[in-house]
Parts: structure tokens; C-alpha cells; sequence
């Protein structure tokens, strides 16, 4: 008996060690860098802004945010450091000063984060006296503007008066008389904004007629008429004006050509320069050409 029980007993089933398909496909994926990067950081980023997404869309704390970031902003700008309480005006007149101050577009004490110092070069450069600006903020709270003034070069005599020009024919001012720029010389005519580098070059070249020197007058906008006193005029030609007036000066200083009764010079034809005598003088020679052919008759 014992022994029949011991052949009918089925052997005990042993547990198979070796993961399954699914286990061992599962582990294969969470070993892979990606996946590993992913549960470690991935996850738990979406999670985290998922919910600051969903805090952040409420308009309450949108707007508390806000105020928060106004308010840190206005507290760094507003430190002293930070704070332009002077203007300085460097290199320009007291006129020229005055106009930038009066073209400032901003009240002091201000912020430097609240200007634009461009927009302020800009409108400085826009004032017509001034050539070109340089704008900064120094140490101690001060705007720093440099300029570089245009020179005034000549007198332009319009129909209102005189205004001031630069060589550039740009006009910086006005003139309320002749005396309050003695230096410049005084051009008129059609176009003569337009030629005051020839002009000036006709002015130093001019310089033995310095004391008699009235003016220069531009002539159909291509040429300059040069004006003396008693009544003169040297017509210059279009081409090469300051050599022709040279010529004029030469002549004049060996036959004091310049002090007879002559009322123009026409050098506009430089091989055959002309003279026009004054009325009277002309009306005296005729006589005394008359008297000699009278006298000669007799």
C-alpha cells in the first residue's frame, strides 16, 4: 500500500524564475535614456506647469502679478542713482542755450530709463544753429549735452531784412542790422544762399579792397557782381571769378584805375574786359572831345 500511494503522487510544479514577455518588454523600455529622462524630469515639468498655467489664468492674480512687477520696476528706476536732476549745455551761446532748454521735452527731476536720449539729439540737431550733438548722462545725475554750433559766415539780404547763413547757405538767425555782424559780408541776389563758398573766396580774394567793400551781388543765380563804394561794381564772369578779380586788383593798384570816375568793370568776357564810365565823367569827355574838335577847326 505504501508503495502504490508513493507511485500515484503527482511531482510539485517548480516557479519559473524568467520574467514574463510583458514584464521583460516593460523593464527593456525603462532602461532606454529617454524614457528614464522623461519620468525623472518630463513628468514632473508638465505637472508643474500645468498647474501654473491654471494658476496664472486667473485675472486676479494676473493683475496682482502685474502691479508687483510695476511696483519693483518704479522702485529701481526712481533710485538716486538712477535720476537726472541737472541739465548741461556745453560748447553753445547763451541764444543757443537757451533754445535747447526751451526744447527740452522733459520735466527734472526724471528718471534715466524715462528718457530717450536720442529722441533728445534729435530735436537739438533739428535747431538751426546747431551742426551736431552729443547726449549722455553722467556720474552724479547730470544730462550732458555737448553741441557743436554752426559758424556764421555771411549776411543774406532778403526783403525782410538780413539773415545769418552758415557756409552750407543754412540760415541760423536774423539780423536786426548790419552792425551786429560787422565781419560778414553781405550777399544778395537770386540763388546767393546757395554760392556762399565762392563768395567767400571772392571776399579774401578782395581783401586789398577791404576798406570800399560794400557787398556782393549774385547775378541770375551764376555769377557775382562785387559792389564798392561811390557807386562801383566789378561784373566777375561765371567761370574762374576769383582770378578775373585779381586781375581787376592788379590793375587797379598800377593805373589807379579803381579811383577815376569808372562805373563798371566788366570782367565777364575775360579776353576783352570792358569799362563803363559814370555819367558825368562820360558827359566831360564828349566836352572835351567837342572843345578839341572845335579848336581844331578853327
Amino acid at each position: 500500500m505504501g508503495q502504490i500511494g508513493t507511485r500515484n503522487r503527482q511531482p510539485a510544479t517548480r516557479n519559473d524564475p524568467a520574467p514574463s514577455r510583458w514584464s521583460y518588454r516593460m523593464q527593456r523600455v525603462l532602461l532606454t535614456p529617454m524614457y528614464r529622462r522623461m519620468l525623472r524630469f518630463g513628468i514632473p515639468f508638465c505637472l508643474s506647469f500645468g498647474v501654473g498655467v491654471w494658476y496664472l489664468s486667473d485675472p486676479a492674480v494676473q493683475q496682482r502679478i502685474t502691479l508687483a512687477v510695476a511696483d519693483i520696476r518704479h522702485q529701481i528706476q526712481t533710485r538716486p542713482e538712477f535720476m537726472v536732476k541737472l541739465m548741461s549745455v556745453e560748447g553753445a551761446s547763451d541764444r543757443v542755450a537757451e533754445e535747447v532748454r526751451d526744447s527740452f521735452a522733459y520735466t527734472l527731476p526724471a528718471s534715466s530709463f524715462d528718457m530717450d536720449l536720442d529722441a533728445v539729439r534729435a530735436a537739438v540737431e533739428e535747431l538751426p544753429a546747431v551742426a551736431g550733438a552729443a547726449v549722455r548722462v553722467r556720474q552724479g545725475g547730470v544730462l550732458e549735452i555737448r553741441i557743436a554750433e554752426r559758424t556764421p559766415a555771411a549776411l543774406i539780404r532778403v526783403p525782410g531784412g538780413l539773415i545769418v547763413v552758415d557756409e552750407a547757405g543754412v540760415a541760423l538767425d536774423a539780423a536786426a542790422h548790419r552792425g551786429e555782424y560787422p565781419s560778414l559780408p553781405v550777399l544778395t541776389g537770386q540763388g546767393a544762399e546757395g554760392a556762399v563758398t565762392e563768395a567767400l573766396a571772392i571776399r579774401a580774394a578782395a581783401a586789398p579792397l577791404s576798406g570800399r567793400l560794400r557787398g556782393f551781388v549774385r547775378m541770375g543765380a551764376r555769377r557775382w557782381d562785387v559792389v564798392l563804394d561811390r557807386g562801383q561794381r566789378i561784373m566777375l564772369p561765371v567761370a574762374d571769378p576769383v582770378r578775373a578779380l585779381e586781375r581787376v586788383i592788379v590793375l587797379g593798384e598800377a593805373q589807379d584805375m579803381l579811383e577815376r570816375d569808372i562805373a563798371v568793370v566788366d570782367m565777364r568776357l575775360a579776353d576783352r574786359p570792358t569799362i563803363r564810365m559814370k555819367e558825368r565823367a562820360n558827359d566831360e569827355w564828349w566836352r572835351a572831345k567837342n572843345l578839341v574838335a572845335g579848336t581844331g577847326a578853327q
